[in-house]
């Protein structure tokens, strides 16, 4: 009457993905609250998701360069966490892949290496040092838009002329 389909590990391996990838804008952001780990190719971010699974998210931004280009970073990045991800990767972590301007070019087994390394000092929570953010310079107290020369916004009394 039915026909019973017998299970094929080899097939359902490869439709089955061990992570699902990440679409929203708030998830990028906050993966970018986690640990940094930065190498000439890439910089992965990852953060604990509170058990929703192995997660990733890739960004090249267009300083990388144009439309063809980033896409083929992209690619390559696809390709290396597919291969990587299932055996290194952490468990019910958001990862995220960011583009560096050298990644294109580089060899994509020094890239390999690079990501295997990467995972390892995010799996021994060795992040990089937080960011230096450039160009944004705070005043007293850790808040932006402070007076200028460090002059005081307060006016004297008018004087009325009779």
């Amino acid at each position: 009457m039915f026909a019973v389909r017998a299970a094929d590990p080899i097939s359902d391996a490869m439709t089955a993905s061990p992570y699902s990838t990440m679409t929203k804008r708030a998830d990028f952001v906050a993966a970018n609250a986690g640990l940094r780990v930065a190498r000439p190719g890439f910089v992965l971010l990852a953060k604990a998701n509170g058990g929703q699974g192995m997660r990733v998210g890739i960004t090249v931004t267009k300083k990388i360069g144009n439309a063809v280009v980033r896409n083929r970073m992209k690619r390559r990045f696809r390709a290396l966490l597919r291969e990587m991800l299932p055996e290194h990767g952490l468990a019910d972590t958001d990862h995220v892949l960011i583009g560096r301007e050298n990644g294109v070019e580089r060899d994509f087994t020094l890239l390999r290496d690079e990501l295997l390394a990467a995972l390892g000092r995010a799996q021994a929570g060795k992040g990089d040092p937080p960011r230096n953010h450039r160009g944004r310079k705070r005043g007293p107290g850790g808040k932006s838009g402070s007076a200028k020369n460090g002059a005081s916004k307060v006016a004297g009394p008018k004087v009325s002329g009779t």
